[in-house]
């Protein structure tokens, strides 16, 4: 606690070695970091950019790699400015906010992919219907919820959190999850009612409908002709290995919250380290390799870039 500033500090100790491998976390981090956006706004820039982009499908994948973005900006400044710092601090202001924006738009990637799996549906499924079911206004209330609700729900708990006593000032990560629930001398009731019921809403729920959806689009392009069976590949194998990936990523968070200290503290930092690296910089290269019109656009864009 800063008593002059009336500020209390937060110490992050899930950094290993950091001392020794400062300036290769940075460097490593910073490129990824470059990387992620540079993809990302490749892919967006493109969608907005060509008129047979702007479809539901790729606005969606447009929303998703923007909440990558997003997400990455909440966590790599910091994580940046930790390595090059002696001590690893945070006060505990900014660390609810930053446990804000890392549930919020985790929670958010769920429900656009759910808005995707839907949208895959209807395409497949319902193709004589999909133009009057995916309309404009449609897709414009499926982003607004995805990024609403969550943002509601996690914001109840990060404000409950404010006014906790502490009792604990050492955090065991390198930024703020769940784990911020350890440094609380009470245990809240009513934070830990309200934290499974976002989880079952923004988490639970959307991860079974899109496997009904997706279990739903496989029998039905497995009757259909092959050329139904060939666009249900193009398109949903993206969704799907972002979905796999996202899922184990989210598992490992809620391993390393209840494992707590008996997780190893370097096996701890190699799982969160997936989250930060692994997975924003694993949608755009999956949706620019496996999407076929965002491929041929990119091919397109080197081409005429080395042409130059």
């Amino acid at each position: 606690m800063d008593d002059k500033l009336n500020v209390t500090y937060i110490t992050l100790d899930g950094h290993v070695e950091v001392g020794k491998y400062r300036y290769l976390y940075f460097l490593v981090m910073l490129t990824v970091y470059i990387l992620i956006i540079c993809c990302s706004f490749t892919i967006v820039g493109l969608i907005w950019r060509h008129n047979n982009l702007h479809e539901p499908m790729y606005i969606f994948i447009a929303a998703l790699l923007l909440n990558s973005v997003v997400f990455s900006t909440a966590m790599y400044p910091k994580l940046l400015i930790d390595f090059l710092s002696e001590k690893q601090m945070i006060s505990y202001s900014a660390c609810l906010y930053q446990f804000f924006l890392f549930y919020s738009l985790s929670g958010s990637e769920f429900l656009l992919l759910a808005a995707m799996a839907y949208d895959r549906y209807v395409s497949i499924c319902k193709p004589l219907q999909y133009p009057t079911i995916m309309t404009k206004t449609t897709v414009s209330i499926f982003l607004a919820l995805a990024w609403l609700v969550p943002a509601c729900q996690t914001a109840l708990p990060s404000l409950l959190s404010a006014d906790m006593e502490l009792c604990k000032f050492t955090l065991k990560g390198i930024f703020c999850n769940n784990s911020i629930y350890s440094l609380h001398c009470v245990t809240s009731k009513a934070i830990s009612i309200f934290g499974v019921f976002a989880i079952i809403d923004v988490g639970l729920l959307p991860l079974l409908f899109i496997l009904f959806t997706y279990t739903r689009i496989l029998v039905i392009s497995y009757r259909s002709c092959r050329n139904v069976r060939k666009k249900a590949a193009q398109t949903c194998l993206p969704h799907l290995l972002v979905l796999i990936s996202f899922s184990c990523l989210c598992a490992y968070d809620i391993i390393i919250v209840r494992l707590g200290s008996d997780f190893p503290k370097s096996a701890r930092l190699i799982m969160t380290l997936q989250a930060l690296l692994y997975h924003p910089l694993f949608n755009p290269i999956i949706y620019g390799l496996k999407m076929k019109e965002i491929s041929k656009h990119l091919k397109r864009l080197f081409c005429q870039t080395k042409v130059i």
